[in-house]
């Protein structure tokens, strides 16, 4: 009998090795942080959601909020959220995101219809993003659904999900959805050394959650849920890139704001490029315009600058945003499909200037 139990021990031992050196490779590509009483294995143990959680109706305390010109990830729609810590207040901020206090979740759903011409119906849900601060920081959670569209449970490493959908022209699209790990969550959202909110800016939720007829940072302000906040005319404002009625200029600078500058920005991951896409930059040079990439290569496509007014064809930020090659495209993460409105406008904008 001895020899058999000496295999067994030894095939014991192996797989012993075996799954240390899977623990060790999750370890080299995700950051796995330890449980805490803020970070529960299920979405529906924060209780954000009045059941069924699939409608995603909030329960008191959760706000909804929208943003005026969103981040483009591959067509998904998106449900956003935030709860505040009860008797907490928001404090305004006139140009970054507001200052959340202590406590404070930002709860971001990603879904895709059936049909995106009737977008409220057979309605797919694929994550929920969590923004947690905690001490100080922010912290990063990804929730995948699960196919009966009942809870989503905690994914640190990342998924791929297959989705279909018709799309606004008829069309069936296909494609191999991302859900980030939490390394690429952090990499987006690092501004400095830490992890920061990207959308909810003032400049942002200055505007009208749909299907309501006020300001959001008006409710927000008559909800005794923000402090400090000056009078509506005092508040920037970024624009609604979807909206034609307002100027090309305005709608382009908003869709590079939100889709490029929180890295490009001067605190931001890509500060060394010189390149800094937040709308409110004025020096041309600084945005782009007659400017010389820092480090010439492959992602500039041969093209000598960063934006040559009256012709987005030799313009390098044109050649990135309209690519889906994983060395040339900008942004690097967060997306596999072009933005054909977004790209268009960005065209349209770089060919009209003087």
């Amino acid at each position: 009998m001895k020899p058999y139990f000496g295999l067994i021990g030894f095939l014991l031992v192996l797989a012993g090795c075996q799954q240390k050196k899977q623990d060790v490779v999750l370890s080299e590509v995700t950051i796995v942080s330890p449980v805490t009483s803020s970070e529960k294995q299920k979405l529906s143990d924060y209780s954000f959601f009045t059941e069924p959680l699939k409608n995603l109706q909030p329960s008191a305390g959760v706000v909804a909020y929208s943003l005026n010109s969103p981040l483009f990830s591959d067509y998904a729609f998106k449900k956003r959220f935030v709860k505040i810590p009860s008797g907490k207040k928001v404090n305004y901020h006139p140009t970054e995101v507001l200052a959340f206090p202590e406590g404070t979740i930002l709860i971001k759903n990603f879904y895709y219809p059936a049909d995106f011409s009737q977008p409220e119906k057979n309605i797919r849900i694929l994550e929920t993003r969590l923004l947690l601060l905690e001490k100080s920081e922010w912290k990063p959670l990804s929730y995948i659904w699960n196919e009966e569209q009942t809870d989503a449970f905690l994914e640190v490493a990342g998924k791929s999900i297959d989705v279909s959908w018709r799309h606004f022209d008829g069309a069936l699209k296909n494609l191999s959805y991302s859900v980030p790990n939490l390394n690429q969550c952090k990499s987006c959202h690092l501004k400095g050394d830490k992890v920061m909110p990207i959308g909810p800016s003032a400049r942002q939720l200055n505007g009208v959650l749909p299907g309501q007829n006020k300001i959001q940072l008006i409710k927000w302000g008559e909800a005794s849920l923000l402090e400090n906040l000056p009078s509506l005319d005092a508040i920037p404002r970024l624009a609604n890139y979807e909206n034609e009625r307002e100027g090309i200029n305005v709608r382009a600078r908003a869709w590079l704001e939100i889709n490029c500058a929180h890295c490009h920005r001067r605190d931001g991951s890509a500060k060394t490029s010189g390149l800094h896409l937040l709308a409110s930059i004025n020096e041309s040079t600084v945005l782009g315009i007659g400017k010389a990439p820092v480090a010439a290569g492959k992602g500039s496509g041969g093209r000598l600058y960063g934006i040559v007014p009256g012709k987005p064809e030799e313009s390098i930020l044109q050649y990135r945003i309209e690519s889906i090659h994983p060395g040339i495209m900008m942004p690097e993460v967060g997306r596999k499909l072009v933005h054909t409105e977004g790209v268009e406008l960005v065209r349209n904008w770089i060919a009209e200037m003087k």
